[in-house]
């Protein structure tokens, strides 16, 4: 639904009261809970000294620039004293549950993003709680009550100004925007540091002069969505404050996948595989730290030209290792090879998602 007066920077309906949650360094946390002696260190979840990648870091490990997805390598390198920690992510999913529980004592309406944050919306709250920032609050302390774990909060009238606000008060605050706050709050932002945008797209928006908010507002609807095509309608009504997309409770995700624009085009074989290797990381972590498997493979291929290709493959029983997804993802390689052109970027991703407890390990069969 398209709010009638766009030029206020308000919707027509009521305001709802939503409310997203964002666990401080979930992981890292839950082992420096754990773990006495890992408390003020800086701790990296996942990879190793030598290999891999990032999937948490804690705010100690933060300061000296360790970021989730970063090479190990790169992690160690830039602070020698990480120490690296192998993820527990049945733990995690334990206390994610734990959270969810406290979450559906004030709203049944729930939409979780991954283990460590979801929306809630809190406009018909359980308790009769009459402000949205005391409903976050007192959730807050139950938090750190029942899981001696830190969550931060970001309160506003839609999912988009309520993710940016739960980033400005981190770790373990909190931060209201208000109807009357959302569009001028809007306006100074930088467009990378949008939910949704990229570090391709702010590119794009950069080319073209944009840089802020306020900048995506001069722009006319039709310039965004001839530039940005559908993206670009919800670029336009964001950069007013606006967003109407309700909070979904049991949303389901078809699908995950990573992609990667090389700033050389790629040719052989050999160095493809290796280009793979990170995406299939990412994916592999997105189905690690929410639980979910799925049966179908497909690699993206975009040649210099632009032409991009998809292949895919579905097996018999979920993809249930990360050894079993590289493994379907380079066999769809391999048997493209050679390409006629260039390859300018490499995508991977798995769909017909199903939750963990669901999936049935077994062999991956890698017949089409």
């Amino acid at each position: 639904m398209v709010p009638s007066d766009p030029e206020h920077g308000v919707a027509s309906a009521p305001h709802r009261k939503i409310i997203h949650i964002d666990m401080d360094a979930f992981y890292a946390s839950v082992e420096q809970r754990d773990n006495p002696d890992l408390r003020g260190k800086p701790v990296a979840v996942g990879g190793s000294a030598q290999r891999g990648v990032v999937a948490a870091a804690s705010y100690e490990a933060r300061k000296f620039g360790v970021r989730s997805a970063m090479a190990s390598v790169t992690a160690k390198r830039q602070c020698p004293e990480l120490i690296f920690v192998k993820p527990r992510f049945e733990i995690y999913k334990a206390i994610s549950r734990q959270i969810s529980e406290i979450f559906a004592e004030h709203t049944p309406i729930i939409e979780p993003l991954s283990l460590d944050e979801a929306y809630l919306d809190v406009t018909d709250n359980l308790q009769g709680i009459p402000l949205a920032r005391d409903v976050a609050l007192r959730i807050r302390e139950k938090i750190k009550a029942e899981t001696g774990l830190n969550a931060s909060a970001g309160i506003s009238y839609n999912k988009f100004l309520a993710k940016l606000a739960s980033d400005y008060r981190k770790p373990n605050g909190q931060y209201v925007i208000s109807p009357e706050m959302g569009p001028a709050f809007v306006e100074t932002l930088p467009v990378g540091k949008f939910h949704g945008i990229g570090p391709a797209t702010a590119a794009k928006f950069n080319a073209f002069g944009i840089w802020t908010g306020l900048d995506i507002r001069s722009q006319s609807l039709a310039f965004l969505q001839e530039n940005f095509g559908k993206s670009g309608t919800y670029y336009y009504w964001i950069s007013r404050g606006i967003d109407e997309r309700p909070v979904r409770a049991n949303r389901v995700r078809k699908s995950v996948g990573a992609e990667n624009t090389f700033a050389a085009d790629l040719r052989g074989f050999e160095v493809m595989v290796a280009e793979l290797q990170p995406l299939i990381d990412k994916v592999w972590r997105h189905c690690e730290s929410t639980g979910t498997r799925g049966r179908t493979v497909t690699l993206k291929v975009k040649f210099a030209d632009f032409e991009i290709i998809t292949r895919g493959r579905s097996v018999s029983s979920a993809v249930t290792s990360r050894d079993d997804l590289a493994q379907a993802t380079i066999s769809l390689l391999e048997d493209n090879m050679p390409f006629p052109k260039a390859v300018r970027l490499l995508g991977v991703s798995l769909s017909s998602l199903q939750g963990g407890d669901d999936a049935e390990p077994g062999q991956l069969d890698f017949g089409i």
